[in-house]
């Protein structure tokens, strides 16, 4: 991990309150888990701009899933549901 530097954000009462139980919880501190979650955040949205950007790419290219390929697809998984 690179250095590390300083954000102040305001939270409302009810979220500290989740936070502090968390890092408590957790033998973690306040700072810790809020970087994690906030790691976490980032890395979940980064990944999911890129993959909406690559299906974009490829509905742009014209490569769809084919109607048969759709109804094998929840046909399976309507199986699972069960």
């Amino acid at each position: 991990m690179g250095e590390s530097s300083v954000l102040t954000l305001r939270l409302d009462s009810d979220l500290k309150r989740k936070l502090d139980k968390l890092s408590k919880a957790t033998n973690r501190s306040r700072s810790f888990v809020a970087a994690q979650a906030i790691r976490d955040y980032v890395e979940l949205n980064q990944w999911q701009i890129e993959e909406t950007k690559k299906a974009l790419i490829e509905a742009d290219r014209g490569e769809f899933a084919s109607e048969e390929d759709v109804r094998r697809t929840l046909k399976k998984w309507s199986r699972h549901a069960r």
